[in-house]
């Protein structure tokens, strides 16, 4: 493998994982926090939690990518990447063409793209 694609694989495989610890460890915290509030609550909304998932993605992946000495503008344009694969999808799950699985599954298989 050429050394840029070995580099670019081992990056993204890094914020990859820390993107998935950010789910792991963040996330949670976030369902245990609104674990009481009813089901038809605004912060239960689809939106919100998607956006609520991209930040627990976010923060242990921008603590990793400046801790490899990327600069603020790389880390910023990360993170946009990672609301904006779910924030494009909004007026398709307004309009009845995704569901809330949908909005979340497309989300995340969006994001690299954004990332590029």
């Amino acid at each position: 493998m050429p050394p840029p694609v070995r580099v670019f694989a081992r990056q993204y495989a890094e914020m990859a994982l820390a993107m998935l610890l950010g789910m792991a460890v963040l996330y949670p915290q976030w369902l245990l926090a609104t674990s009481g509030i009813p089901h038809d609550g605004w912060v239960m909304r689809p939106e919100v939690d998607s956006l609520v998932m991209a930040t627990a993605m976010s923060v242990p992946m921008v603590a990793w990518m400046l801790h490899r000495g990327h600069g603020a503008r790389l880390t910023l344009e990360m993170c946009l990447s990672a609301y904006a694969g779910f924030v494009v999808l909004f007026p398709l799950y307004w309009s009845g063409a995704l569901d809330d699985m949908g909005l979340m599954m497309a989300g995340h298989v969006l994001m690299p793209f954004f990332a590029l």
